[in-house]
């Protein structure tokens, strides 16, 4: 078992060994006063640092390595494929028409984009904070916490948005047997209902997973993802039975504006292959294959997008799609008029959005214990249970929160507020490359962004071209965030900011110190 602890830690593969130094509190050297506002804003956390710092937590427990690429990539699909499909097809084929499958494309290389560059700083710096760690390195505390909190509203927020949608296909297979959940018990107020109980019984369950252990949740989710992408192919063979290229024609009856504004809707699908990323500090050997999951993921879940999204479309005419809730199923069972083959599709969907559940529920727990670790949110986050090694009290917390949103908040305006927070966090990777490229040429990168620098910019024009088509009241919710958010970072986070907290010399000393170049490898046995 990989075992990770505090002191000085040593990762071996075969005959090398890399031994990294754990900083502790005790190594740093508070200062005799706080920078001010401005300089604390634009402090960067080195680099070295980091690296140094990953797996540890509060207390001096660390995190236990244990992932290879197979899982790292099983968690990325696992995050990101089935929200768009199983959830909010229907509400997305109504604004592009027959074309939403170029919708689908348009979104995924937007994502793409944002993938490699995601790539390429997840190999530089593999640790478990992501885009917020990235934003850290380079572009200082302000707009890191900015994007930490960016990240609080992509994963949080979109666990609670995918787990909505749980209730449709619960009810879907509860008619194959004549029974239904009432809306009261299904449906969140606004929707016609009281409390969404299926959505917060996968949120639920998902968070007791998480507190067992990583390890276990991994191999959990590894076989839903199989489950999920066999539904998924498995509909496109019958869907394909009834296709009709007519239901193709016109291609844009809402014009280009309503291809975009769909690609802007439907990124909330692509949400989650950033999700590999925040298991920098659990995989064996992070530096090789956290680039690997990341683009291998992109691939398989682009890929089946567009082949289910042609099948649906060629299967039934857009226009039927307005409205219709589980739009899958029902394609199914017209197509086949087989009951047992709705409940099996609706069964492997509901497993399917346990599966987003467990792993962007994982990838939001590490994003908090990273910037716990910063002193820019509570301790109590960044704990890591000596029994489970993981960060049991902060996953209980979050659980509860997502629990508590999924049941009582609407599905539209959680997935809008989702995809603006995630083409925030995406476009400012892509700056962090860019920067890191032109002031730290000489770190060594296992993985490096092609033809640089056109796709860091182009991802980065990319993001901003999605966001500005996202609705007004979309950025009505998105400024009132932001605002909570500045509020929290001045109550708290600046006051307990650890990097804040450097001498003036210790900060200069870490700054100037180049961090390992050798890749972090896991001790096994």
């Amino acid at each position: 078992m990989p075992t990770l602890g505090r002191g000085n830690d040593n990762y071996s593969e075969g005959t090398s060994t890399v031994t990294v130094p754990v900083t502790t509190e005790k190594t740093i050297a508070p200062s005799v006063g706080r920078p001010g506002l401005r300089a604390q804003l634009l402090r960067r956390k080195p680099i070295g640092q980091m690296v140094s710092e990953a797996g540890s937590g509060q207390g001096g427990t660390g995190l236990v390595r244990s992932f290879g690429v197979l899982h790292l990539t099983m968690i990325s699909v696992g995050a990101t494929l089935g929200t768009g499909i199983l959830v909010i097809l229907g509400e997305s084929v109504p604004l592009a028409g027959p074309a939403i499958w170029v919708s689908f494309v348009i979104a995924g290389l937007a994502a793409l984009l944002s993938a490699v560059s995601y790539a390429e700083m997840a190999g530089l710096v593999p640790v478990a904070g992501s885009s917020y760690s990235y934003s850290y390195a380079t572009m200082g505390e302000g707009m890191a916490w900015i994007c930490g909190w960016c990240l609080v509203l992509e994963y949080a927020v979109s666990v609670a948005a995918v787990a909505v949608g749980a209730g449709q296909y619960v009810n879907e297979t509860l008619a194959v047997f004549g029974q239904v959940l009432p809306d009261a018990m299904s449906q969140p107020p606004g929707d016609g209902g009281l409390v969404n109980l299926p959505a917060m019984a996968i949120v639920v369950l998902a968070t007791v997973l998480l507190v067992r252990g990583a390890r276990e949740s991994a191999w959990i989710n590894t076989a839903i993802v199989i489950i999920k992408v066999g539904i998924l192919l498995f509909f496109c063979a019958v869907a394909f039975t009834a296709f009709n290229a007519g239901n193709f024609e016109p291609l844009l009856p809402m014009g280009a504006a309503g291809v975009s504004a769909a690609a802007s809707r439907v990124f909330f699908s692509y949400i989650g292959f950033d999700a590999a990323s925040t298991a920098g500090e659990e995989a064996k050997n992070p530096k090789r294959d956290l680039p690997r999951a990341i683009l291998l993921s992109m691939v398989i879940v682009t890929s089946i997008y567009v082949l289910v999204a042609v099948a649906a479309i060629g299967a039934r005419p857009w226009g039927w799609f307005d409205g219709t809730e589980a739009a899958l199923v029902q394609i199914l069972e017209e197509t086949t008029h087989q009951p047992w083959i709705a409940l099996v599709f609706s069964v492997g969907a509901v497993l399917a959005i346990a599966s987003i559940v467990l792993t962007v529920l994982y990838g939001q727990t590490r994003i908090l214990l990273s910037m716990s670790r910063d002193g820019l949110v509570p301790k109590v986050f960044g704990r890591v249970s000596a029994r489970t090694g993981t960060p049991a009290a902060g996953t209980l917390i979050v659980g509860t929160a997502v629990a508590l949103t999924a049941g009582l908040v609407p599905l539209g305006a959680l997935a809008d507020a989702t995809s603006i927070g995630t083409l925030f966090a995406f476009a400012l990777v892509n700056v962090a490359v860019i920067y890191l490229r032109r002031n730290r040429p000489d770190l060594k990168r296992s993985f490096r962004v092609p033809l640089y620098p056109v796709t860091p910019v182009l991802g980065t024009l990319m993001c901003a071209y999605l966001m500005a088509n996202l609705g007004a009241d979309t950025w009505v919710v998105f400024g009132a965030w932001m605002l909570v958010g500045i509020a929290i970072y001045f109550g708290y986070g600046r006051r307990n900011s650890k990097v804040a907290a450097l001498s003036e010399s210790n900060y200069r000393e870490l700054t100037a110190k180049a961090p390992s170049q050798e890749p972090v490898k896991a001790e096994l046995s």
